[in-house]
């Protein structure tokens, strides 16, 4: 590729080049300029370029050394300072400019108009030091607060340090990973790094590099410094704001990172770490992302001007302009990338640029089209007439193994390579690897294409998929099948043999051979019946197994095996769900005869209040908001529970549903459990809707009786569109014009009284219910189908767990967990649950914390004086809130995060849940401590909360302790009055399976035979082990968890998936696994064919019908007639004789077999509305 030639002081326009070419010609850019020792910044116009060119330059050249100049990720002005994490990576990537340890460094171009610490900063306050050096123990503690880390008693963070006898811990910033310095006597003896989750020792390094701990200095002097300037530069008094205060008892507080100049003499601006010698690149279009970002920044400083308690700087002094940037940039040689006229990237021989970009070309279209015969027909139409040499790149090695199979279909074999350099060292005319690459485009000069999964499956490129976990939207049903929380001794139902004890899995030789010669295991669950009778199921069958839930593992009534007594069980259970099934039809029938309101939807002003969501949408958040809005605006009364974690974004969920109704000139009731929940809601209405023409009332304790009266004229008069409120909204005197929407919040807070009051309203109206945590009952009645529900299970962003610590109380533990929140601006959640002794604990902890600011809220407190604690606490002014479980509804702080709770043993788990949910609503590391009189001495069922709530440490736990809660309490029968009778014969979620069974066939008209076999799944046996190995996948409950997702896997999609994230977690599959994908994607092809077995031995394969099965029996005579191996035995019944020793090769013969019986007719069942759960999951 030729490159522009560039000189200093001046500017090179270059049209940016097509798909993924400009990483190319940036690569080789940056290996020239590399060559000549200077360094290569590249200033993009769009964030996400830059994550991406730091990828694919790594992918063309992996020799440079590229770093990412990482964005604060902080509004300007914000009141809370940016992640650890960020600031660690920042510091890192400026010393390593400075260093000349690194060739390329990428920014966002607003990123380039912060000013920074000056380089002197960092060299005074970076030091390193290795192993065998002399180290004064005093000399460095002294040295490591100065550099602003801070001393607690276990490492978990970068900045902190601990000292513990000769052993001192560190996490430097910038570095992955904390150290543990061993000394012996004042010398180094060692250096180790360890893990901060399980504080374990790991592999020994030599030197270690400590660079400051924050982005500005923290020594006496600089407080100082920054005192003086503070009254030089910012107006009004000093004593009132608080930052001034606290800088003077040397507290940061969130935020300070906006009053950087008043630390220094003069700021410095990234020009200044780069030197004279470096070559600017300017990615894309800089002009619009500079102006937006002044515009936006002067209209907030507009709007934090003038309080006295938080003075702001002016802009000029933190930012560079526009203008002051250029000017900046002028002396260096640059190299300007524009897109087209048209906003386009250019392309070679294109008009506008005969000469844009010689030897790069853009691919013709090379989509698969998966109804199509031949799917990949346009690409083995490229690979022929092309002439290149073609490599095919994946995003990760476990879609590289799908990618494989699917081309393999097609009869298209790529050799594999691990890397582009290695390809063009091969010879192969086709090749795949793992690469970054967004597009694909032709590399002429190389005689290349490269082609990304972009262009095969025409997803959008550049919009980078999320983690694999987070991409998917929740499917419900997997969540209550999921195994892998069984524990030894729990007890499961088998579909055809009742209630046994599960006692693990193990490994049984079944007289197979590998092909190497020794004998090949196959693993099977071990299940133990009455009489220590033992049953043993293959891995590969275990659809057939459930949990039993509904009673304590030890009361599980065990049945025999063989015995009458399980078919008795389920005989009498499928009674009872045929009566249930049917009252359940007549309720679905009422419902769908009833007619709602249908709103309509203006899709352009719907766009526009969804993009003032300032956050992306997770897959389960979009999911549930597109099933909200489809039911609003179907004519059927909407009944619907989103059932999300704290802090998950169902209030977004609600928001979007208002602004339907409210727009489509109905009205809405909002009902909160509590005041300050009501108060929060009301506010964040008011926010979003604050362009809109929609007037908003409140209705609470916070209101006068004026006030109050306003509202209800409005709302009877119709003036109101919108009203929040408590449960005053449900009495008698409330009085709607034309009510079209209820959201109900927390619904589990409600009584059975509100209940009632709820359900007059009810009848015609649209109701979404919002709860995180929801009671056994609401849960069964979502899971039979009586309401639709949408789980939120994945958490957004950079949402980081919280940690959850259950300790000991004592003075040290409070003070150390207090202070770690403070020391990065953050505040503190106290929960002492007694009102009478809450003054005594105030005054316990301001002698231990004299830096804390305290406040004290609880529910006996008048209102005017609640509210304005909870509004001085959310606006700073006090650091630690000493409070009772009023705080447990829906308060929202992002800058609070660590919660104490006092006597944790006394709260219930959905209690225990939605209190640590107060914290962690930033991408901040949140921490919960439950603190307890003595952890020895607890009660047992104390214990199992407290244990359960810290091993639910994920994201999205609430709906699992939710089934936990089900499994402990029980859910009963949700219509009839036989509470838990039959379930508890056979099992909550059998009883489940045979009601959804018993609704379908009652809605298709026939008369349920709930006796054959429930899931009668078809059985394939093809004759080689097939199992994840034990050294391949170690981990006992995550080999079960798979093996039951896989046998619950009802696509082939779903099947793929999960083969990705095997892949991605434990790398190449072994032969014993592909056997098992094969085995179920096998599986879930016959089904549809009416296909019960499939007995594939090497010499012969046998395939067995159900009685009349869906396919033409004219196509069975002609593939009989057709080829001579195939074979008619009995009359359901194809024998297929051919010598294949290879089991993929068996599996492959079957499939195309079942392909060539054409496609199966589908039995006459009309399709239900409410599918077999009703679980409402919109595309």
């Amino acid at each position: 590729m030729h490159l522009p030639k560039l000189t200093l002081g001046q500017r090179f326009t270059h049209p940016l080049p097509a798909a993924s070419a400009d990483a190319l010609l940036l690569a080789q850019l940056a290996r020239q300029e590399k060559a000549a020792g200077r360094v290569t910044a590249i200033i993009c116009a769009d964030a996400s370029d830059a994550r991406r060119l730091q990828d694919e330059i790594a992918f063309f050249l992996p020799g440079l050394r590229c770093a990412l100049f990482p964005d604060w990720e902080t509004l300007p002005y914000d009141q809370f300072s940016p992640h650890q994490d960020l600031i660690s990576e920042r510091l890192a990537t400026l010393w390593a400019i400075r260093q000349g340890e690194v060739d390329v460094v990428l920014l966002p171009a607003s990123t380039a108009l912060y000013r920074l610490a000056p380089p002197s900063f960092l060299a005074a306050y970076t030091f390193s030091f290795t192993q065998g050096q002399q180290l004064d123990e005093a000399k460095l503690k002294a040295q490591l607060s100065l550099a602003g880390y801070q001393h607690v008693s276990q490492v978990v963070s970068p900045g902190e340090y601990a000292v513990r006898g000769s052993l001192i811990d560190l996490f430097p910033m910038g570095s992955s990973s904390p150290y543990r310095v061993d000394l012996f006597d004042d010398e180094i003896d060692s250096i180790r790094t360890f893990d901060p989750d399980t504080q374990r020792s790991q592999h020994e390094v030599k030197t270690v590099r400590l660079l400051p701990g924050r982005e500005f200095p923290m020594d006496e002097a600089a407080r100082a410094q920054f005192r003086t300037r503070w009254r030089e530069l910012l107006e009004g008094d000093p004593t009132k704001s608080r930052i001034y205060k606290d800088m003077g008892a040397g507290l940061a507080t969130a935020g300070i990172e906006y009053y950087l100049p008043l630390f220094f003499d003069d700021t410095a601006t990234v020009f200044d770490y780069l030197g004279a010698q470096a070559t600017l690149v300017l990615h894309g279009d800089l002009q619009v992302p500079l102006q937006r970002f002044w515009h936006d920044t002067q209209e907030r400083w507009r709007m934090v001007q003038g309080d006295p308690d938080h003075p702001a700087l002016a802009p000029q002094a933190l930012f560079l302009t526009a203008e002051q940037f250029y000017t900046l940039a002028k002396p260096y040689a640059q190299l300007a990338l524009r897109p087209g006229a048209d906003g386009t990237a250019a392309v070679a021989g294109s008009p506008a640029h005969p000469q844009a970009l010689d030897g790069i070309a853009p691919l013709p279209p090379l989509t698969a089209e998966r109804s199509h015969a031949e799917p990949l027909q346009r690409l083995q139409d490229h690979l022929r007439s092309s002439g290149r040499r073609t490599l095919i790149l994946a995003e990760s090695a476990g879609r590289s193994e799908s990618l494989q199979d699917f081309l393999r279909a097609s009869g298209i074999t790529p050799t594999a390579f691990a890397s582009l350099q290695a390809f063009q060292q091969g010879q192969a005319a086709l090749g795949m690897a793992v690469g970054p690459l967004v597009r694909g485009f032709a590399w002429l000069e190389a005689g290349l294409d490269l082609v990304t999964e972009t262009e095969l499956f025409a997803t959008s490129g550049g919009v980078r998929r999320r983690s694999k976990k987070q991409e998917q939207v929740s499917d419900v049903d997997m969540l209550i099948r999921d195994l892998s929380e069984l524990k030894i001794g729990d007890p499961v139902v088998h579909s055809q043999h009742g209630i046994g004890r599960y006692l693990g899995l193990i490994h049984m030789d079944m007289g197979q051979t590998d092909p190497d010669g020794n004998p090949a295991l196959q693993e099977f669950l071990h299940l133990e019946y009455a009489d220590k009778a033992a049953l043993y199921v293959p891995v590969s069958q275990l659809q057939q197994i459930g949990r039993y839930t509904g009673v304590t593992p030890e009361s599980a009534p065990l049945h025999k095996l063989g015995g009458s007594q399980w078919e008795k069980a389920k005989r009498k259970a499928a009674e009872q769900v045929r009566d249930a099934a049917a009252e359940l039809l007549n309720i679905y029938a009422r419902r769908a005869a009833r007619q709602g309101h249908a709103f309509r939807l203006n899709a352009h002003d719907y766009e526009q209040f969804a993009e003032d969501f300032g956050f992306e949408e997770t897959a389960d958040q979009q999911a549930a908001i597109n099933a909200v809005v489809h039911d609003l605006i179907s004519p059927q009364p909407m009944d619907r529970l989103v059932c999300g974690d704290v802090g998950f974004g169902k209030t977004e969920v609600a928001l979007r549903a208002a602004f339907v109704a409210a727009m489509g000139g109905k009205q809405v009731a909002f009902l909160a459990p509590t005041t300050l929940l009501a108060e929060q809601h009301y506010q964040t209405l008011v926010d979003r809707f604050a362009k809109w023409p929609v007037r908003i009332a409140e209705m609470s304790r916070f209101r006068t009786t004026k006030e109050i009266n306003t509202a209800l004229r409005g709302l009877e008069e119709g003036s109101i569109d919108i009203v929040v409120g408590t449960h005053k909204l449900l009495s008698a005197n409330t009085k709607f014009k034309d009510l079209g929407l209820l959201i109900i919040d927390e619904e589990h807070r409600f009584g059975v009284r509100h209940k009632e009051a709820m359900k007059q309203l009810r009848a015609e109206v649209d109701v979404l219910t919002l709860t995180a945590t929801p009671i056994p009952r609401t849960m069964g009645m979502a899971l039979e189908g009586l309401r639709d529900l949408s789980v939120i299970a994945t958490a957004p962003q950079r949402r980081l767990a919280i940690k959850t610590f259950v300790r000991s109380e004592s003075q040290g533990v409070i003070r150390e967990a207090v202070l770690r929140e403070f020391k990065r601006g953050g505040q503190v959640y106290f929960l002492h649950n007694e009102v009478d002794t809450i003054e005594n604990r105030r005054q316990a902890l301001q002698e231990i914390l004299p830096e804390a600011r305290i406040a004290i809220a609880h529910g006996q407190m008048p209102e005017r004086e609640l509210e304005r604690v909870m509004r001085d606490f959310v606006a700073q002014r006090f650091n630690l809130l000493l409070c009772s479980t009023i705080i447990e509804t829906g308060i929202d702080v992002p800058t609070a995060n660590t919660i104490i709770m006092a006597r944790a043993d006394k709260f219930g788990l959905a209690q225990l849940h939605q209190l640590r949910g107060r914290v962690g609503r930033s991408h901040h590391q949140a921490y919960a401590y439950l603190m307890v009189p003595d952890v020895q001495s607890l009660t047992k069922q104390a214990q199992q909360r407290l244990e359960a709530i810290q091993e639910m440490e994920e994201l999205g736990s609430g709906f699992y302790l939710a089934m936990h809660d089900l499994e402990i309490r029980g859910a009963g029968e949700v219509l009839g009055d036989n509470q838990s009778g039959n379930m508890t014969e056979i099992g909550f979620q059998l009883y489940n399976e045979m009601l959804a069974e018993a609704v379908r066939s009652l809605k298709a008209g026939h008369e349920p035979d709930l006796l054959s076999p429930l899931q009668a799944a078809t059985d394939i046996n093809l004759h080689a082990p097939a199992l994840l190995p034990s050294d391949y996948c170690g981990d006992v409950q995550l080999r079960l968890s798979l093996y039951k997702k896989l046998a619950s896997a009802k696509t082939s999609g779903q099947i793929d998936a999960l083969l990705e994230e095997i892949v991605d977690r434990f790398g190449k599959l072994p032969h014993q696994t592909q056997t098992l994908i094969d085995t179920h994607r096998l599986r879930v092809l016959a089904e549809p064919y009416g296909v019960l077995k499939v007995d594939a031995a090497p010499g012969v394969i046998n395939i067995t019908f159900k009685p009349n099965p869906p396919i033409d029996p004219l196509h069975i005579i002609q593939l009989i007639q057709k080829n001579k191996h195939i074979k008619l035995a009995g009359n359901d019944k194809l024998r297929i004789e051919r010598a294949l020793p290879d089991p993929a090769a068996r599996a492959h013969l079957v499939r195309d077999i079942l392909k060539n019986l054409g496609t199966p007719t589908p039995a006459p069942a009309p399709a239900m509305p409410n599918s077999s759960k009703s679980i409402a999951v919109a595309a």
